[in-house]
């Protein structure tokens, strides 16, 4: 009876185990195809940027259509068309004037941003070299990291910061290529002021994507866009009418201009549009390592396209910006709900008893995580 017993119990373990393992096998499986559609979903931005980038180039060089305010004006038109009215009709705490009703200066701030984030960095191309511009936009990456830390309150582990600076690491070794075989760097005039509006271009977009990263994960993709239609097309215009009305007139327009401007504002709306839906699966941290690969994409179009010189060090590059990538999509980050838990999470050998709060806990933001872990983690409150 004892030997009945002994073995119906080492039977019931035996499946216990099994499923224990079938379940880890399960949630590796899911881990592993999430972070491959996230880096899927990555590269299909960057290929957007490329697009975006060609067309302008095509105007500017073949057309000689400098006008890049009024390019960012068609897309908050569009973006205004198509989210601000769906805003528009919406009933209840989602209808338009809700909304602005509640929070109406803070989208139009983040519209200014916006708008002037654009502008600096494609200003800087008259005044900067192109490897400057390369190096100083990436320093939107760290800007990021900074106010998802002390705003979001995002924690990073060790992988993520690995991860990073092998993606920098990557960018590094293509702005170098471009310099060891001769590519057209620029003219470079006045490279200070143009390597200052590099630099404010990227801490302004820094700002703008932990904006949205925040919006998109507690309020609404649709808000956000239609927040950036309605406040974008509105400032843009007046900057439009005020710098750029005469170079607008000057415009040798033709059907293959049309097509360019066409081209390049879907290249926009679809970026616009896609990024929250990216950024909600991952980060605005991730979001802008994925961006990185834009550059090669560009580059390797330009091979077909204007006869540039072709090194392998740019596959390299690329490979070895996809290897940060994977590193840092491939373990998940915390977000602390208040100091509390912070302390806990950097203590989690040593709990710390809960003391009575003095108000309700802010809001948490939604948990950052690219896949799911299969290890035990400690017993701690993440959001």
């Amino acid at each position: 009876m004892l030997y009945s017993h002994c073995q119906s119990n080492h039977t019931l373990n035996s499946i216990a185990r099994t499923q224990r393992t079938s379940k880890c096998s399960n949630l590796a499986f899911l881990s592993n195809r999430e972070l491959l559609v996230t880096l899927a979903l990555g590269q299909v931005l960057s290929l957007l940027i490329c697009g975006i980038g060609l067309t302008s180039k095509y105007l500017a060089d073949d057309y000689h259509a400098n006008t890049p305010v009024f390019q960012s004006f068609l897309n908050y038109i569009l973006l205004f068309l198509v989210y601000t009215t769906t805003l528009a009709v919406r009933q209840g705490e989602e209808n338009l004037l809700a909304i602005l009703k509640r929070r109406w200066w803070k989208y139009m701030i983040l519209g200014l941003i916006d708008i002037e984030a654009n502008y600096l960095v494609i200003k800087a191309y008259q005044y900067t070299t192109l490897t400057s511009v390369q190096l100083l936009d990436c320093f939107t990456i760290p800007v990021v990291l900074l106010l998802s830390w002390f705003f979001l309150l995002v924690r990073y582990k060790a992988v993520h910061f690995v991860g990073v600076g092998v993606c920098l690491l990557g960018i590094g070794l293509m702005v170098g290529t471009d310099v060891l075989v001769g590519r057209q760097q620029g003219l470079g005039d006045h490279k200070l002021l143009g390597d200052l509006l590099v630099l404010g271009g990227a801490t302004l977009y820094g700002i703008s994507n932990v904006c949205e990263e925040f919006i998109v994960k507690n309020l609404s993709r649709v808000e956000f866009l239609g927040m950036m239609g309605l406040f974008g097309s509105f400032f843009s215009g007046i900057q439009l009418a005020i710098m750029e009305h005469k170079e607008l007139l000057r415009v040798p327009w033709d059907w293959q201009i049309g097509l360019l401007y066409i081209g390049f504002s879907a290249c926009m709306f679809g970026l616009y549009s896609f990024m929250p839906v990216v950024i909600k699966r991952s980060s605005a941290t991730s979001v802008n390592l994925s961006l990185l690969t834009a550059d090669l994409y560009s580059l390797f179009c330009g091979l077909l396209l204007f006869q540039y010189k072709f090194s392998g060090l740019y596959l390299l590059s690329f490979i070895i910006i996809v290897l940060g990538l994977v590193l840092y999509t491939s373990s998940s980050t915390y977000v602390a709900q208040d100091p509390r838990i912070y302390k806990q999470f950097r203590n989690a050998g040593h709990p710390i008893t809960d003391t009575p709060t003095l108000g309700p806990l802010e809001p948490s933001v939604t948990y950052t995580s690219l896949r799911q872990e299969i290890e035990e983690e400690p017993r701690i409150r993440v959001a």
